[in-house]
């Protein structure tokens, strides 16, 4: 019994160790997480570099402002998601150290009475009288080998009170790094609650310019309104374009295939259609992009911001300014590229108001890509999820801004792109 039991308390020991390593590593996790939010965020901060003084770009600058509030807001409420978290190991690590320590103070209880034990029978004529006063040779061999076993014993209690102090010492050790992990998210929180109320003061300031300019409001909004009608008519148009090419691609396969067996196809009028006729390969497309909702990618290569939210929405703090978006602007910086969300065909390639745009087929969903100034791909080309497909037009007359108007459809449905990027 007593071997097994080194071999018990080392492998105690093992554990405990493992779990030390895993509390570590569950802080460095949140403290790598937090690192990545929090340089998402400063890098979108540079987007608002310059703020131009015509109606347009207050305007953006507004919807700018409001997307980093957004993002501060959600920085400061995972500060605090993650003060929790470290709340929770806090008190794991509190139970585990009180553990420990009744562990070992119970090892030293039992090493104090071996040693009493130990100083009734302490030398070498009190062992040999009782191994030799023994009534038979069986006996003296029990005799002798309890002596031995007690002899193990005695050394692996002591090995087992240095095992279980050096464990308390790691345990505390590791339970002040927390508390010092939760120290420094406390001062983090305090100093981006303090950014956070500048910027509401900034986005305050800009508000009571804009209030002041409802008529000029109305007149850009309408503008603006104008002109995104006309695109999504544009690509209203493509799109049925592209179904009517896939539905009468489709005719041609069923045609060749009643030939090829002998049957009459017939000439059947072509109808205009509001959805893919998809092979098989279309079909499997279609179920990987649907399987991918919530994680594809930015269609954007650097920082970015979503500005402007897809659907019909009053703008905060200004009254009767009222968008209607057929899918999001993303702003991102002066040359970044517009990347596939997906790997897919492209169906078009158009221009208006002397930009480009480009549409990429997936199945039977279409992404759509405007505000480029120059694009890398052509009709009917391959690309990959992630790879670049136009560079994004940089406005000179208002300091450079670079937004992506991008949409995305089922088909001739439109569709929410913020519930299927990884955001």
């Amino acid at each position: 019994m007593r071997p097994r039991l080194s071999l018990i308390l080392l492998l105690l020991m093992s554990l405990v160790t493992a779990v030390y390593g895993q509390t570590n590593e569950r802080i460095k996790q949140l403290e790598r997480q937090r690192a990545d939010l929090l340089a998402e965020m400063q890098e979108s901060e540079k987007l608002l570099d310059k703020a131009g003084k015509d109606i347009g770009s207050q305007l953006n600058n507004l919807a700018l402002l409001e997307a980093q509030i957004n993002e501060r807001t959600n920085y400061i409420n995972r500060l605090q998601s993650d003060i929790r978290a470290v709340d929770d190991e806090a008190a794991k690590l509190a139970a585990e150290v009180k553990t420990l320590g009744d562990q070992l103070q119970r090892a030293k209880d039992d090493y104090a009475r071996s040693l009493r034990q130990m100083r009734s029978n302490r030398t070498v004529q009190d062992k040999l009288m009782f191994i030799f006063s023994a009534s038979s040779l069986r006996q003296t061999y029990r005799r002798m080998r309890y002596l031995q076993e007690y002899s193990s014993f005695r050394k692996a209690q002591g090995l087992e009170i240095n095992r279980k102090r050096e464990a308390l010492r790691l345990k505390e050790q590791e339970m002040r790094g927390v508390l010092d992990e939760k120290k420094k998210l406390l001062a983090e929180v305090e100093k981006e609650q303090e950014n956070l109320i500048r910027q509401q003061e900034q986005q305050k300031q800009l508000l009571s310019t804009l209030r002041n300019k409802q008529s000029a409001i109305r007149k850009e909004v309408a503008a603006q309104r104008r002109k995104s009608e006309q695109l999504d008519r544009k690509i209203d148009e493509l799109i049925q374009a592209e179904i009517e090419r896939a539905r009468r691609e489709a005719e041609a396969r069923a045609k060749a295939e009643a030939a090829k067996g002998g049957r009459d196809a017939g000439d059947a009028p072509v109808k205009a259609m509001d959805a893919f006729k998809l092979n098989d390969r279309d079909r499997k497309l279609s179920g990987d992009f649907e399987r991918n909702k919530g994680i594809l990618p930015v269609p954007v290569t650097s920082a970015y911001a979503i500005i402007n939210h897809y659907g019909r929405y009053n703008v905060a703090g200004l009254r009767g300014v009222q968008l209607d978006n057929k899918g999001v602007d993303i702003q991102a910086r002066p040359g970044a590229m517009a990347r596939a969300i997906f790997k897919g065909e492209v169906s078009a390639v158009f221009e208006y108001s002397g930009l480009k745009g480009v549409l990429i087929r997936h199945g039977n969903y279409i992404s759509v890509y405007c505000n480029l100034s120059s694009v890398l791909v052509r009709q009917g080309d391959e690309v990959d999820t992630r790879q670049a497909i136009g560079k994004i037009y940089s406005n000179p007359n208002d300091g450079d801004r670079t937004v992506l108007h991008f949409q995305l459809r089922k088909e001739t449905t439109k569709l929410n792109p913020e519930e299927w990027i990884d955001d």
